[in-house]
Order: C-alpha cells, then structure tokens, then sequence
C-alpha cells in the first residue's frame, strides 16, 4: 500500500501529458516489479495511436522497429478491457508472435485505464522480476493503480487542452495585431499570408502549411502561401481538391479534418501519406480561402485542433479584409492630399509667381540700358517657364486623385448588391492593379458586365456556387463569372450576352461563353487597358 501510495503521488508531479503517460508506466513497473512496461493509447480507429515503453532501450527499439498498433493480445484488451493475467504471453491462443531482435517476454499483466468511464488506453507489464508470475494481489494493485491514472491523465489533457487553446489564441492576437497594427507587414500581403501560415504551422504542430485561393469552380484552387517542409515548391502550384473534402467546409465555415491528404490535395507525389486539416478563411461575407494544415504519418488533429482552427481562421479572414480596407483607406487620404497640394500649388502659388512676373516687367520704364532689359526679359521668361512645369504638376496630381472611390471597392458593391436573394456568398477574387485603371468608360463597362452576368447566374443556373474574378494583367482586364448549376445548350433570349459582347468589341476586346449541364456555365469578358 505504501508503494501504491508513493506511485500515485508520483504522478500528480507533472503536468505534461507525455510526461504524465511516461511516469504511469514508470511508477507501474516499479510498483509491480516489472522489468517491461508499456502504456497503449487507443486512437479513433480502435488501434493503438501511442505506445510508450520502459524498460527497452533505443537501441533495442531501434532493431524491433515499427511500434505495435494493435494485435494479438494487446488487440484482445483492446476489444475486450479486461483484466489479464497470463503465465506465458506467448502460449495465448491470439498471441501475434515477437518480431526479430525483440526481448524474451514471458508472464505478462494487463489492465485498462478508463478516463471518465471510457477506456483511454491499455497498462501492459511483462516479465515479473525473480521469474515468477504477477499475482492476483498484482493484478489489484495493477486495477487501483490505473484507476488513479486515469484521474491523472484526465487532469494532463485538461491541461494540455487549455495550453493549446491558450496558445491558439495568443496566435490569434499575434497574427491580428501585426496585420492591422503600425508595423508594416514585409512585402505587402504575400508578406501577411506567409507570417499567417508559419504561425498556424507552429501551432498545429504540422509539417507543411498552405493558403489556397480559389481560381477555377469548383475546386480549382492556387497556393498563395506555404510554410514547412519544401515550402518554395509549392508557392503558386494549382491543385485540384477533392470535392467531397472541402464542401462541408465551405457550407459550413467550420474546419474538417481529412484522413488522406495527398487524395484531398490531388497530389500524387511529393507528398507523404497523413492527415490533413481544412480551415475556412471566411468572415463578413468575404472569402479568402483555404488554410491547409498536414500532419506526416499516424499524427492526428485534436478536437481542440479543430475548433481553435475555426476561431483562428475567423479571426485571420477579418483581419485580412480589414487590411484591405485599411490600404483602401490610405489610398484615399493620399489622394486627397494630392488633391489639396495642386489646389494650393494653383491658387497660391501660381497666383504669386505671375504677380511676381508683372512687379518685375513694370521695372523697364525705370531702366534704359540693353543690358537690364535682357536681364529682365530672362528673369521673366525664367517665371513663366516655372508657371508652365507647376501647371503640369498640378494636372499630374490632379489625374492620380480619382474622384471616385476606387474600383475595386465599386466592384465588391456590385457584387453585394447582385447577391442580396442567394442563400451564399459569391466568391470574389481580384487580381492585378484593378484601381489602376483611370479610364471611367472602361470601369462602367466592367461594373455593367459583373451586373449582368451576376445576375443571369442568380436568375438561371440554380448552382450553389458562383465565382466572380476580376484581373489585370499585360495591359488587359479579364471578367470572369462561373457557376455550377444547370447550364444550357442555346442561350435564353435577351439581350445580356448580347450587350457584354457589344461591350467588349466596343474596347476592342473579346467575350466567350462556354456551358453544359454538366460543369455549368463560364463568361470571360476581356478588354484592354492602359
């Protein structure tokens, strides 16, 4: 009883869940003079997810190779939490047999540890010193010994919960903080997705991180961002998701763990065999992407993985929208200091220079000498040329301060107002230096062909999905509007397509439209700029 008593002091001196399971085993085969012990944790699968031993030695471990994951007679307790007490291990009719290199075991206790009445995992000792075999007196004590670790281990995971929690939210803070706060983000917001998937990395204790933005319906999606193993490698790579993976996560906004991540990547190679976990970056009606966490291997996602996942990506989707109003922002009061110093520079300063010119001519009735004539005449042509650059100044400044909000912002309200009926939120990508774009007849068409194209998706395809892109690039602006619904064989009459095709061809620019039942209906409406 005194043994008893020391062994389950000695496991309230941890906190650690690791440690905490270490020391069960530990203080177990010190109890019960046992020269081999191991604890099994049983994972979700009903296989053993951890097995931690005492008593063999890294080199030993090293020549057994894999740790077991369930058979035979560890698979018995785990079928059947029982009690166990045998002579010999390897007489029982579902012994599995030892692998090569692996030490003589003979007698052999076995008992289940139960956390909040559910069996957490297996004690296993084996090879009772003096050779004799493990008692019944052994096997209670083995019985109340499990019984005081699992309250031990209950109080491990509590804790071990509340860390990561504790730790999830201190990214949370960290990530929000530096995004919106006065230290510039490096490299703009390439800069933001790396530091957001380096730190989702840590946390989740993963080996590779992405942040994937949709390009093509469905499930079209680019990388954006990578943290982890061969990170560069997948910077800007195209990867086809497996539907079924992400389409409760987009429905539903709340993070899904995946079993095999290379077949929900569609990854063939490069990629190792694990799991995987789906987090929404979505918040206020935007929708940013996806944060991909995987885990090599048996590694698993917690619960407390999931739901901190979801937390961190809310958090993450919002601060990265209002970073982008924060930039739009800036934008603005740029433009309208702008607008300031040429209304300054013209009224004031001009104003001065000519009043300055007129003093300086009227000084030639009062001097009769070439010599002062020339000086004057120079001075003046000197102010007038002064005047000419600071008008042209003045335009200059004047053209780069749009009185109008900007057009990415115009284009997010389009989308809004054309969406009010869905039950969803369209997804919305803009790509490029769209709010470069000066020429006003240009935007109106652009606004009117995301109007009209919008509003034939909500009214005809019936999908559950709808995508709008704008882009710029080499000098073009591309519209692109996509939806998964019903499709058609001969478009309905009216005049929308139509008219975006007039739209185009007016520019000097093209319109396409491809669309089936099977895949849904695609417009790609482009034009140049610049």
């Amino acid at each position: 009883m005194q043994g008893l008593l020391s062994a389950v002091v000695a496991l309230a001196e941890d906190l650690s869940l690791e440690a905490v399971l270490h020391r069960v085993v530990s203080s177990a085969c010190h109890l019960l003079q046992a020269e081999y012990g191991a604890l099994g944790v049983i994972g979700h699968d009903h296989a053993l997810s951890h097995f931690i031993t005492v008593g063999i030695d890294e080199e030993v471990a090293r020549k057994i190779g894999p740790l077991p994951t369930g058979h035979g007679v560890l698979g018995l307790l785990i079928r059947d939490p029982k009690p166990l007490r045998l002579h010999d291990l390897s007489q029982h009719p579902d012994a599995y047999g030892f692998p090569k290199n692996h030490p003589p075991m003979k007698s052999f206790l076995g008992v289940p540890i139960r956390v909040r009445d559910v069996v957490f995992g297996n004690l296993y000792l084996t090879q009772k010193r003096g050779g004799g075999d493990f008692t019944e007196e052994d096997e209670e004590l083995a019985e109340s010994f499990a019984a005081a670790a699992g309250v031990a281990i209950e109080n491990a995971r509590l804790y071990d919960d509340a860390r990561r929690r504790t730790a999830w939210l201190q990214a949370c803070m960290e990530v929000t903080g530096r995004m919106m706060g006065d230290e510039e983000t490096p490299d703009g917001q390439n800069g933001e997705l790396d530091m957001i998937v380096a730190r989702a990395l840590r946390e989740s204790g993963s080996f590779l991180a992405l942040i994937l933005v949709q390009e093509e319906l469905p499930t079209g999606f680019r990388v954006a961002g990578a943290a982890g193993s061969r990170a560069p490698q997948w910077v800007g790579r195209l990867l086809t998701l497996d539907p079924r993976a992400i389409q409760a996560v987009l429905a539903t906004g709340k993070a899904a763990v995946i079993e095999d991540a290379p077949s929900a990547l569609g990854v063939a190679e490069g990629l190792p065999a694990g799991r995987l976990l789906v987090i929404d970056l979505s918040a206020r009606g935007t929708h940013h992407g996806l944060l991909v966490l995987v885990r090599e291997g048996a590694g698993t996602f917690s619960p407390t993985d999931l739901e901190m996942g979801t937390v961190f990506g809310s958090h993450v989707a919002l601060a990265l929208e209002l970073a982008r109003a924060h930039r739009m922002r800036e934008q603005i009061a740029v433009f309208s200091d702008r607008d300031r110093i040429a209304r300054d520079l013209h009224d004031l300063v001009i104003q001065r220079l000519f009043a300055a010119g007129l003093s300086i001519q009227s000084l030639r009735r009062y001097m009769s000498g070439d010599s002062a004539a020339r000086t004057i005449q120079a001075v003046t042509a000197e102010l007038d040329e002064t005047i000419r650059e600071l008008r042209n100044t003045i335009y200059s400044l004047s053209e780069a301060a749009p009185e109008k909000e900007l057009l990415s912002s115009r284009v997010l309200q389009a989308v809004r107002s054309g969406s009010h009926s869905l039950l969803f939120v369209p997804l919305l990508t803009l790509t490029g230096p769209i709010d470069d774009i000066r020429d006003e007849e240009t935007a109106l068409n652009i606004l009117a062909v995301i109007t009209e194209g919008l509003s034939n998706a909500v009214r005809h395809s019936g999908g559950d999905i709808i995508q709008v892109k704008v882009a710029v690039n080499d000098g073009q602006a591309t519209v692109s509007i996509q939806d998964n619904g019903a499709g058609f064989t001969s478009p309905a009459p009216g005049n929308g397509l139509v008219n975006m095709e007039r739209r185009a061809n007016s520019l000097g620019g093209s319109f396409k439209v491809s669309s089936s039942p099977e895949s849904g209906t695609s417009v790609t409406w482009r034009a140049p700029v610049f």
